[in-house]
């Protein structure tokens, strides 16, 4: 495969985040008297703060107090993964060795906010692999739309087309499609749906397939 730089969704890829922050949610859902509705939980997966609140506020109905429910939820998020590392996902520090080790520089385009981001991947001890960071408040259209992915491959100074991207979710995975990116799609909560599918990227269950995937290509 003829690549000059690999670009990394962080939460559910990196870092195995999505589990933890589904679970605090159904906490914050319980003291705020919400009901937890999964199905509408899980089309916010990869989409940044501003596109989480129109799915919330679509599928709740306009009762819902969205103020007081996501400063529940994000207090109490917070609390947990500013100060304890999430857990690394399965292959990831034998692929960014391997990349290291190609003299590929290695980015970050999450939706996640920055000051958030940078202490995740530090307490995670992943911080020290990557070039750039660019997150979800640095870009006006978030996940799906592509621009994040532009703009961590302009910070790297490689062309689109020339980027690996590696992603889990359906949003994530569009985004890094639309912005012409070798795309490898490893799910995590969600499993791509039949119109992903049809994208034409790469999907695998775990990142140490992947890795192998690209050693043999």
């Amino acid at each position: 495969m003829n690549f000059q730089a690999a670009i990394f969704d962080m939460d559910g890829l990196l870092l195995d985040t999505e589990r933890v922050c589904m679970r605090i949610f159904e906490e914050a859902c319980q003291a705020q008297g919400v009901p937890f509705l999964k199905d509408v939980y899980l089309n916010i997966i990869g989409c940044n703060a501003k596109t989480i609140e129109q799915l919330f506020r679509k599928g709740y109905g306009k009762d819902l107090d969205y103020p007081a429910l996501n400063n529940e939820w994000r207090t109490r998020y917070s609390n947990i993964v500013k100060h304890q590392a999430i857990p690394v996902k399965e292959g990831v520090i034998e692929l960014l060795e391997w990349l290291k080790s190609k003299n590929i520089p290695i980015a970050v385009a999450t939706s996640t906010q920055l000051d958030l981001a940078e202490v995740k991947l530090k307490l995670a001890g992943l911080d020290s692999y990557f070039t750039s960071l660019s997150t979800g408040c640095e870009v006006t259209h978030g996940k799906p739309h592509p621009e994040i992915y532009l703009l961590a491959a302009e910070r790297l100074g490689v062309a689109p087309e020339k980027c690996l991207a590696f992603e889990d979710s359906n949003n994530g995975t569009r985004a890094a499609v639309a912005a012409n990116m070798m795309t490898f799609q490893v799910p995590d909560l969600v499993e791509p749906c039949d119109e992903v599918k049809a994208l034409g990227h790469t999907i695998l269950p775990s990142l140490t397939d992947t890795l192998k995937h690209l050693k043999n290509a």
